[in-house]
């Protein structure tokens, strides 16, 4: 809140809320007031409403509302000092000098400027090495190899350091002192002799630019089989790499308007994208995301589809910067590229080989993480109660991260479901752990219990013993895949497999097959006392699996309804989900 008779109240008094609000909206008069579509949500017919005389703006949608100030803040994600200097600016308000700062202050200053003026100056020395000389011509052909032509090269500014071990530092000794370009980063310095050295050689360079659009570092790649495949520039007092996101500085309009953004991996994944026309792309540098980077992207957006690369350092990253957005509160989707032909996709390959269109297709269909990180849980072994108890430990901190209770008790519907664990059962587990403040679920009885459900258990014993059915039984079961996702999976494979021969079932010979667990399993139940078996004893087993998998293929249907598929995959989705509906209500 302006204090009387401070700065900001005399801002505030002299700016005119309409002429600020109407360069971010459009306002129509209406009456003694204006109104345009809210900024806020979207709508189509306007709710937003400023009035002139009180210098307020209210939104009668989604209730948002304030003064000049609170408008500036949350358009451009700044805190209140700052939203005072942008109104002020906008209404040609001079803005006081700052305080005399102390002698070490104005050093700091002046050091700083120094840098950011030796990385301009190191900038335009890369663009013209890599567009004047032969190494810079082998650089060129690289480039355009991988699909970036000079239109692109010139907008992201790539340039070339070049082979000569000194090169740059001859270029910037003559203007700069040698202990500043050894703090820049830029040039470093042999330990043993003493001799200073271009720290880039032989390499492509990416500006790496702050939020300002101030080039403060550089991250390079090889460009022959030179090692590391990537080299960045140390942290100096105008780069630290946990505060700055790479293509922020051209991303942060788009990242408003379209209110998410597109995380990747590294320099030329997020060329990639942005090419594609997805401008609201920024990158991570091939770090791990930090909280600092985290809360920059809180200021434009608060949901993110992570792309990041698809082998097992990627899934880890994707893994580990999910678990820090989500404590920040933010809406994540995960989108995992399929394969193009054998091998493994990154953002930059899938846009050169399938296309933009093909790309955009999976990005607005990317899964909610939730379903993503369910999918790899799933990956593991769910035939054992053990397999099951390490997929939900896999998942256990992600669900502690969750600061939403509804979300979390989601979790839980959506965890029982893909994991085929009795919802209760889970959900007491998972309370025990957050009382106990535990990262994993401790192994109980109801989940690593072994114990076939009956009906699974007659169905074993018919498969093994009812010698007028069992073959019949069996193909039901194989062409239905209805013995799928069951504990008991791996036995009724076993016995499908041995009633398609024609041949008497021996148990020896079936158990033979399996692993000590499943085959103590499977002898158990063939040793149990049991009634005589009935074909239509075995038609209704059968019917019960295939209401579960209707239940479970519904399940599926309506995860991808709430992925954001577009209006044709819509319909086709709509159409399964009755279908299924009518399937399951005619078998009640």
């Amino acid at each position: 809140m302006a204090e009387a008779g401070s700065f900001a109240e005399k801002v505030k008094q002299q700016a005119d809320i309409v002429r600020v609000i109407g360069e971010y909206v459009r306002l129509r008069k209406t009456g003694q007031n204006f109104s345009g579509l809210c900024p806020f949500h979207a709508e189509k017919s306007p709710s937003f409403h400023v009035h002139p005389v009180k210098q307020i703006y209210h939104c009668f949608g989604c209730q948002v509302g304030g003064d000049v100030f609170k408008f500036v803040m949350e358009m451009e994600k700044c805190p209140f000092p700052e939203a005072i200097r942008i109104v002020a600016e906008k209404c040609g308000i001079a803005v006081p000098a700052q305080k005399d700062r102390s002698p070490e202050e104005r050093k700091e200053n002046q050091v700083r400027a120094l840098l950011v003026e030796i990385h301009r100056e190191a900038q335009t020395f890369f663009v013209k090495q890599l567009e004047g000389t032969a190494e810079g011509k082998a650089a060129r052909a690289y480039l355009e190899d991988r699909g970036l032509d000079a239109e692109t090269i010139t907008k992201f500014g790539i340039g070339f350091a070049p082979s000569g071990g000194d090169i740059l530092l001859r270029h910037l000794r003559t203007r700069y002192k040698e202990p500043l370009l050894v703090e820049s980063g830029l040039i470093s310095r042999d330990q043993q002799n003493n001799r200073l050295f271009d720290r880039f050689r032989r390499r492509i360079t990416f500006p790496i630019a702050n939020e300002s659009s101030k080039i403060v570092a550089f991250g390079c790649r090889a460009l022959g089989d030179d090692m590391p495949k990537y080299l960045n520039s140390p942290e100096s007092p105008i780069y630290s790499k946990s505060n700055i996101l790479y293509h922020m500085d051209r991303a942060k309009d788009a990242l408003r308007r379209q209110d998410f953004a597109i995380l990747v991996e590294g320099y030329m994944d997020a060329i990639a994208v942005a090419r594609a026309g997805i401008s609201n792309v920024v990158a991570s540098c091939g770090t791990s995301l930090a909280e600092a980077q985290i809360k920059l992207l809180g200021r434009f957006t608060k949901r993110v589809i992570v792309n990041y690369d698809p082998d097992a350092a990627g899934q880890s990253a994707t893994e580990r910067s999910v678990a820090l957005l989500l404590e920040q509160d933010f809406e994540v989707r995960v989108l995992a590229l399929p394969p193009v032909g054998n091998k493994k996709a990154d953002p930059d390959l899938f846009l050169r080989e399938r296309g933009k269109d093909e790309y955009i297709k999976l990005m607005k269909s990317a899964p909610p993480y939730v379903d993503y990180l369910i999918a790899r849980a799933r990956q593991m072994d769910l035939t054992t109660g053990e397999g099951k108890i390490r997929a939900l430990n896999f998942l256990m901190p992600y669900v502690q991260k969750i600061p939403n209770s509804i979300l979390r008790s989601e979790w839980a519907t959506r965890i029982s479901q893909q994991l085929r664990i009795d919802e209760p059962v889970l959900r007491a587990a998972l309370t025990r752990a957050a009382k106990e403040r535990l990262s994993t679920v401790k192994a109980n009885p109801e989940l690593v219990s072994r114990a076939a459900k009956p009906m699974e258990r007659r169905l074993i014993r018919m498969l093994a013993e009812a010698e007028t059915f069992r073959r019949e039984l069996a193909r039901h079961l194989e062409d239905g895949g209805l013995h799928h996702g069951l504990e008991t999976e791996k036995i009724f494979a076993a016995l499908i497999l041995a009633n398609s021969t024609g041949e008497a079932i021996e148990a020896n010979e079936v158990a033979s097959v399996l692993d000590e667990r499943d085959r103590r399993l499977l002898f158990e139940i063939l040793f149990e006392e049991a009634n005589e078996f009935s074909q239509e004893e075995a038609a209704s087993c059968v019917e019960a699996l295939q209401h579960r998998k209707v239940e479970r293929e519904l399940s599926e249907v309506q995860r991808s309804i709430e992925s954001n598929p577009t209006p044709p995959e819509m319909r086709e989705l709509l159409e399964k989900k009755q279908d299924l509906m009518r399937r399951l209500a005619a078998a009640r």
